[in-house]
């Protein structure tokens, strides 16, 4: 006996959505809270945080936690769930708190990339802290990448934008690079006289790392100023956004066909214009096919999707479910993913 279809989670580096749904696609209660990424947050902590949500949304919906599962199919779709073995150690630990049936545990890209198509196939591309990419075709074959940083290849998101703006700056402050206006930007970002007090900062652990992810905004703001440097980190981002897409294109042999390319995350979502032209731009060079679009639903809608979708819910309960959501606030002032 259970007593919702769903308990949909979508959690990222900043934030996690927890949404208990109906058959129908009703949304019973949602609850959001910190992040609960285990590669940042830890493993325990990040479960610990689920526990709070899925106890948060029960209380909303006047559910108790007691005697029987919640929900049919439990989603959890996890920044930091990058390989096999991420998924299964998450897997075994969600499953074994009792919440549903069934528990699915993938990495939350995938979650974005069903809020985005509805025809349940393509390619995602989500940049917020960091960044990943994955793909699925008609016949549900899927791929992407390891996704674990610099060691696995990866650049970008707020992490990697915020990095490459600070080392500009310091290295335009000690004369090792040319002139920028990151430096005095993000001086006063920080609120200190020079870069080598705020490098000193992150070195102290006055400042946590997760700071750099601020500095997204600061590089689109030096962009829109005429600054080449911060001009740079932005079109070198947008070339990996593209590569990446038409690099999963291509392993599905979809390099052809008119898929959807999903673009989410709070880099892309901030909405600026300069980023937003180079990537559409690429892909009609790279991917003249393909079809990019922005998400217009929070991923949290995706994560329920796959569960209606397992359950072969009516096609009307995901157009319930996305009514309730409508254009929702997927734009965020820092990157988060």
């Amino acid at each position: 006996m259970t007593r919702v279809a769903v308990l949909a989670i979508d959690g990222g580096n900043s934030k996690t959505d927890a949404a208990l749904v109906a058959a129908d696609g009703s949304v019973l209660a949602m609850a959001r809270g910190p992040g609960s990424s285990p590669p940042t947050s830890g493993f325990e902590p990040s479960l610990a945080v689920l526990q709070t949500l899925v106890e948060n949304a029960c209380t909303d919906a006047a559910i108790g936690l007691d005697g029987y599962p919640i929900a049919q199919r439990v989603e959890a779709y996890l920044a930091g769930a990058d390989l096999p073995v991420d998924e299964e150690r998450l897997q075994a630990a969600i499953a074994a708190r009792g919440w549903g049936l069934q528990t699915r545990v993938r990495n939350d890209t995938f979650a974005l990339l069903r809020a985005g198509s509805r025809d349940r196939w393509g390619v995602a591309v989500v940049c917020g802290a960091g960044i990943n990419c994955v793909g699925v075709a008609p016949d549900g074959t899927a791929t992407g990448f390891s996704a674990l940083g610099t060691v696995s290849g990866d650049w970008g998101g707020g992490w990697g934008l915020g990095e490459q703006a600070l080392w500009w700056a310091a290295r335009a402050e000690d004369g090792r690079g040319p002139h920028t206006a990151l430096e005095q930007t993000i001086s006063a970002h920080f609120g200190r006289a020079s870069i080598a007090e705020v490098t000193a900062a992150f070195h102290l652990k006055e400042f946590p790392g997760v700071r750099l992810r601020e500095l997204v905004p600061v590089i689109f703001r030096c962009a829109d100023m005429g600054d080449p440097v911060a001009d740079r980190l932005i079109a070198r981002m947008a070339e990996e956004i593209v590569l990446m897409a038409a690099v999963v294109l291509r392993r599905l042999g979809l390099e052809d066909e008119a898929a959807v390319i999903v673009l989410g995350g709070g880099v892309l979502t901030a909405g600026n214009k300069r980023l937003l032209d180079a990537v559409f731009a690429g892909f009609a060079h790279q991917a003249p096919k393909a079809v990019p679009r922005m998400v217009d639903v929070p991923p949290i809608v995706g994560a329920a999707l796959l569960g209606l979708d397992a359950l072969g819910a009516d096609p009307a309960a995901e157009d319930h479910l996305r009514e309730q959501f409508g254009d929702a606030a997927v734009a965020v002032a820092t990157p988060d993913r």
